[in-house]
């Protein structure tokens, strides 16, 4: 998932983003955002966002929850041994 859209992003996810100063070279910077500060809801070069450790990029990756956390898999309801045809 890119960054491009404002609404994919949130405080508190681990990011990806380029830095100013990276932005010749592409490298990345791994964080976990503190807030936005893009105000449109799309940007074509990533959304602009403060990382708790004060760095300021534009996003590039977003890597997920803070902390690694995926939401958990769907599973189906467990079926009875055998049908009841009643």
């Amino acid at each position: 998932m890119n960054g491009n859209n404002r609404s994919d992003i949130a405080p508190g996810m681990r990011v990806k983003v380029v830095r100013k100063e990276d932005q010749r070279s592409g490298a990345l910077t791994e964080g976990v955002v503190r807030n936005l500060l893009t105000k449109s809801a799309f940007h074509p070069h990533g959304i602009k966002v403060r990382l708790e450790s004060g760095t300021v990029g534009r996003v590039k990756v977003i890597v997920g929850a803070q902390g690694g956390a995926s939401p958990a898999p769907c599973t189906p309801a467990p079926r009875s041994e055998e049908p009841s045809y009643e």
